[in-house]
């Protein structure tokens, strides 16, 4: 990667992988584009920004052949929560986007990552030890995005010859970006709740375990596996990726040790609840691990550590 054009840079994942990306390959080599933009956002005002709206597939062209990107990430999406209140819109904007995105790099020659999710597994799939390749029959709109798009970037690999690669994320916590409509999000919100009012109604019900994965981690798993050697990717796309287990006890327990009065209650949204159930309980990443050597750093209790301690700074700062 020398030049890389990010779509969806102001949401969860972009505003920090733009961020790491620019740090690791320079700032002007890393061109940001989002359908809105923010004012004083580190993103828009540390390097190369423009409005794009991924499913005017033109533009997306134009900007990545004006800016001469050789890598374009696509991450502009409906997330799971929010795609099944809005199905058709998800459809619309989660597909036609990575068409879009596809064509673009197909065109102009360019590496190309989208993500995947656990969301693409469904209630057919082995729940333990989920494998990589596995059955994937999920009864969300965001699911049958997720396999239509693994299955895309496969078709565009074979046919022609695009250098496309993914992962399929588990949940993913931070604290730089607010909740985003995802089913895995009350694993973020927990975090602000504790700092905030020293407890948290959850919306998932207790003893529901879904794999969870902090940023830092994540950022690293794409830019390793973008500059993976690819006579070693069996796979390419999809792979599976996975940091922790957990359920919304195990998040609340690991609280207490810094926050000991932290209180937990439950308030089950069933549409969501029923998200997570149809999801697998744990992931194997071991496809991973052996063809581009993925490794998480964080588990359960350091990465809440450092979720409350960045937290308590940016709420503070907030404040001030």
């Amino acid at each position: 990667m020398k030049k890389i054009l990010v779509t969806g840079a102001l949401g969860q994942i972009g505003s920090e992988l733009i961020m790491k990306l620019r740090e690791v390959y320079g700032a002007d080599q890393v061109v940001a584009t989002d359908i809105r933009k923010k004012e004083a956002d580190p993103v828009v005002d540390s390097g190369p920004f423009e409005i794009l709206d991924v499913t005017d597939g033109n533009r997306m062209f134009e900007l990545a052949k004006t800016h001469q990107v050789d890598t374009i990430m696509h991450l502009a999406a409906l997330l799971s929560a929010t795609a099944e209140a809005k199905p058709l819109l998800a459809w619309n904007l989660n597909m036609g986007g990575l068409v879009n995105a596809l064509e673009a790099a197909r065109e102009l020659n360019c590496q190309f990552f989208t993500p995947s999710s656990i969301g693409a597994f469904g209630p057919s799939t082995p729940k333990d030890n989920t494998p990589q390749d596995t059955i994937q029959r999920p009864t969300t709109m965001y699911g049958v995005n997720k396999v239509s798009g693994e299955l895309l970037c496969d078709y565009y690999y074979q046919k022609f010859g695009v250098d496309t690669r993914g992962v399929r994320f588990p949940g993913l916590i931070s604290y730089v970006a607010p909740p985003g409509g995802g089913t895995t999000d009350y694993a973020v919100d927990i975090y602000y709740k504790a700092i905030l009012d020293g407890a948290y109604t959850s919306y998932i019900g207790k003893g529901t375990y879904m794999d969870m994965m902090y940023m830092p981690d994540a950022l690293n798993a794409i830019i390793a596996l973008m500059e993976a050697d690819p006579s070693k990717l069996i796979h390419r796309n999809a792979f599976n990726v996975t940091a922790m287990s957990i359920e919304p006890e195990d998040v609340a327990a690991a609280i207490r040790k810094h926050i000991p009065t932290f209180a937990l209650s439950y308030d089950v949204d069933p549409v969501r609840q029923a998200i997570a159930d149809s999801w697998p309980n744990s992931i194997d990443a071991t496809a991973a691990m052996n063809e581009w050597g993925f490794k998480a750093e964080f588990d359960l209790e350091k990465m809440t550590e450092d979720m409350l301690t960045k937290l308590r700074g940016k709420l503070l700062q907030q404040v001030g």
